[in-house]
């Protein structure tokens, strides 16, 4: 009989509450309080996430990331700034029991999930280590890893659409004259659905990256309502909400 894990259905809210969220998840699995979760999310409005261990003020223009309506958050997880925007982004919450003891391998095994679900789409891609999911070398996926208390928790994008544009006028860059050239490197190595001519809806995404879970790990998932809520709200209103937190370093 297969295992049953917990699946979320889409929650589309602010930055700072989809880290708490993810974080209220990560409590609950490691006291055991639910079984090993993944769920889909977008962002409302767009947000830029600065890894846990970036300077926010060297990585962000933070006001033209106000003029432009979009949220600012440090994330729990480490890796570099991040504009979400056009994506959908996943979250899976499990014991580290079930994924080899090697990060690298972990994050390729949990990666390996997002390829196969992305088959199914027409869409073929690859594992890039560290942590990069490729298709014809171009990165369409990027994830992040954090682990306490015999639980792993990982997330990650998949670009339905990307504006490098827009995501070089809210990410500082170290020499503005080299401004140019970055974007046009940016363009080479970075794709998305749509740049490949998919149609392809958030739901669709979403159910086919399920499956893809579903036989990568030989689990069964199971639909659940989020009832954390308060906790959630709590770690949102007094850590992601908070310059304390996003304005550390």
């Amino acid at each position: 009989m297969q295992e049953k894990w917990r699946l979320l259905g889409n929650i589309e809210t602010n930055g700072a509450m989809q880290m708490a969220i993810d974080e209220t998840i990560a409590i609950s699995r490691m006291k055991n309080i639910i079984p090993n979760t993944l769920r889909f999310y977008r962002w409302k409005p767009p947000a830029v996430t600065i890894g846990y261990f970036q300077s926010l003020e060297k990585e962000v223009d933070v006001k033209k990331a106000e003029d432009l309506g979009i949220d600012i958050i440090r994330r729990y997880t480490g890796g570099g700034a991040v504009l979400h925007e056009h994506e959908l982004t996943y979250s899976i919450v499990l014991s580290e029991d079930d994924l080899p003891k090697d990060i690298i391998k972990s994050y390729e095994k949990i990666c390996g999930a997002i390829i196969l679900g992305l088959k199914k789409l027409g869409i073929d891609s690859e594992f890039k280590p560290i942590n990069d999911i490729v298709v014809d070398g171009k990165k369409i996926s990027g994830n992040a890893q954090t682990r306490f208390g015999g639980i792993v928790l990982q997330h990650g994008t998949i670009l339905m659409d990307v504006d490098i544009e827009k995501m070089f006028s809210v990410l500082k860059v170290p020499d503005e004259k080299i401004r140019d050239k970055m974007i046009s490197a940016a363009k080479d190595r970075v794709t998305s659905i749509k740049h490949m001519g998919k149609e392809i809806s958030y739901e669709r995404l979403a159910e086919a990256l399920t499956e893809g879970f579903e036989e990568t790990f030989d689990v069964e998932f199971e639909q659940s309502e989020f009832f954390e809520e308060d906790t959630a709200l709590q770690i949102c209103k007094e850590k992601y909400a908070t310059d304390r937190w996003n304005k550390q370093r």
